[in-house]
């Protein structure tokens, strides 16, 4: 396993462009309990070059949120090739991508990360496979955010467990009481975005002083 189930992770997510990453990465504190994310929007705008420049900047954990759905093993091998360490796959993918996912980051030495965004029982999914991942994402999508009564599902967490150990990481509108109440739940990964001004999602805004939230939110976390 590339992540130690002992400790507790905050992963921080680039959603916008280069200039960002360029910008406020270096000034990110070098630990290794912060995973760098190249998200969904970085990595369709930036391509497998944005995956890339993350992992020449950072020399720890970087996770391609890839989602994949479909074609598993090319999409695995890409964001390996581009430096990943670890990769997503959408959870109500096929069960034939999901096994070709997982099998392909055993190979590669990648860590499986399988988003449940969308997806009402996560352990249906998991139970189906060859193979559990590492990481279970309990994801409260970017546009899940405004609605009311839409909130990250913690009880999944007791469930999953109880039948395999694997990470379980919290995602979607995560602040710092987002933040504490996935670490009270048994989260081990929480999902941070960075988010500009304007913007109508939690996370760490982008004109705060990156670094100081990140150390705030590792604390908080340990």
């Amino acid at each position: 396993m590339i992540l130690d189930t002992r400790k507790r992770y905050l992963q921080i997510a680039f959603n916008y462009d280069l200039g960002l990453v360029k910008r406020v990465l270096p000034s990110i504190p070098k630990s290794e309990r912060i995973l760098i994310e190249a998200g969904t929007p970085y990595i369709k705008r930036e391509g497998v070059n944005g995956i890339e420049t993350i992992a020449r900047m950072w020399p720890g954990v970087v996770v391609a949120d890839m989602k994949v759905a479909d074609g598993a093993d090319g999409e695995v091998e890409m964001a390996h090739a581009a430096g990943a360490h670890a990769v997503t796959v959408l959870g109500n993918s096929p069960t034939e991508t999901l096994d070709r996912f997982e099998s392909s980051c055993e190979k590669l030495g990648v860590a499986s990360m399988i988003d449940m965004v969308g997806v009402s029982d996560p352990l249906k999914v998991i139970m189906r496979m060859r193979k559990p991942p590492e990481v279970v994402v309990l994801h409260r999508g970017r546009d899940e955010e405004g609605t009311r009564g839409k909130v990250i599902q913690y009880r999944h967490v007791n469930r999953v467990r109880s039948k395999y150990n694997v990470l379980i990481s919290a995602a979607g509108g995560v602040d710092l009481k987002e933040a504490r109440s996935a670490i009270f739940n048994g989260a081990s990964i929480v999902v941070v975005n960075l988010v500009r001004p304007g913007d109508p999602w939690e996370g760490i805004s982008t004109d705060d002083d990156v670094a100081a939230m990140a150390a705030t939110f590792l604390e908080t976390i340990k």
